[in-house]
């Protein structure tokens, strides 16, 4: 049995597609692009743009009763390698300690010309 999770705390889906799905004792979230929730606004800069990713994906795990503590896997998608050290830094100030396993690719192109995006499964 499925569960679709929506949360108003994280952007809405753009498409025909969940923001994050409850199976089996798992959450698998749909890719978070750095898009506040409140506003609609894109911050400026990699820097930003990683916060707000990784604030994206904290509030939609908690809406769906885990953490980024439970996360499992995740997959990160971003626009240029050059940015993979600063999105390194961010990323380890949410996840500090039992980090999930982890694919980086570099992409073409992203919604709304966005620098990053992320999705994650996690336990729950």
């Amino acid at each position: 049995m499925k569960k679709v999770i929506s949360t108003t705390n994280a952007p809405a889906a753009i498409g025909p597609y969940s923001q994050a799905i409850e199976a089996n004792g798992f959450v698998f979230a749909s890719g978070q692009i750095p898009v506040d929730p409140a506003t609609g606004n894109v911050p400026e800069g990699i820097e930003g743009q990683a916060e707000q990713v990784m604030k994206n994906m904290k509030n939609l795990l908690e809406a769906a009763g885990t953490s980024l503590d439970n996360v499992v896997k995740t997959t990160v998608f971003i626009q240029s390698m050059d940015d993979f050290a600063t999105i390194n830094g961010i990323y380890s100030k949410y996840f500090e300690k039992e980090c999930p396993a982890r694919s980086c690719v570099e992409v073409a192109k992203l919604p709304k010309g966005v620098l990053l995006e992320m999705e994650a499964i996690a336990v729950k």
